[in-house]
């Protein structure tokens, strides 16, 4: 069977280069195996969760349109955000994602891919759900838009239209090429029904 496995190589210092809001820099100095040293300097992050809200009747995605600042554009996405609540459920976090970008609750939830997005230069972990029957729900209690999500504007996209966009290159966001050629594959291959549960183990976050 094909799979990834933990492994760690010691680590014997680590200096915090800089930090942010989210993430810190850091430089660790990492013994091999075969007892040499490299220097290894990457981004530290909490992980996030992102959600394909799929209208199976109208066989339609909703998406987000937002900017993004470090590569200058506007990305078509689905709805995404960070595990930065201490002990917060995985599902509870893509629910209240959901919620709060789209306007949207879901009867149905499985887990469609689980992806390190950038992993030589990032720690970064993310969980794809794929959401169905869904329905308009109210933005939790107290959450405004803001910054770049102030700017937001969301729409349903025929998911056919999303495949061939991101087959085309027309659309970029690794969250929503994984997430939309993921549900493609389960789809086109009869995997829809015996998709993972939403309890799922996630290795790479124990």
């Amino acid at each position: 069977m094909i799979q990834d496995r933990k492994l760690r190589w010691p680590v014997r210092s680590r200096e915090v280069l800089g930090t942010g809001r989210v993430s810190s820099f850091v430089n660790e100095v990492v013994e091999t195996p075969d007892g040499q040293v490299m220097d290894r300097q990457f981004l530290t992050h909490p992980g996030a969760v992102a959600v394909v809200p799929w209208d199976e009747q109208r066989d339609q995605i909703a998406v987000l349109r937002q900017y993004r600042h470090p590569v200058g554009m506007e990305l078509v996405e689905i709805p995404a955000g960070l595990l930065d609540e201490p002990g917060e459920d995985w599902l509870r976090a893509a629910e209240r994602e959901l919620a709060e970008e789209s306007e949207l609750g879901a009867a149905r939830w499985d887990v469609l891919v689980d992806m390190c997005t950038t992993p030589g230069a990032c720690e970064e972990s993310l969980r794809i759900y794929l959401a169905r029957g869904l329905a308009h729900t109210p933005r939790p209690d107290g959450f405004v838009l803001a910054d770049e999500e102030a700017q937001m504007t969301t729409a349903f996209v025929p998911r056919q239209d999303l495949v061939d966009a991101a087959l085309a290159g027309r659309v970029q966001s690794p969250t929503l090429v994984a997430g939309i050629l993921a549900l493609e594959t389960a789809r086109l291959s009869g995997r829809l029904e015996t998709l993972r549960g939403v309890d799922a183990p996630w290795p790479v976050r124990r």
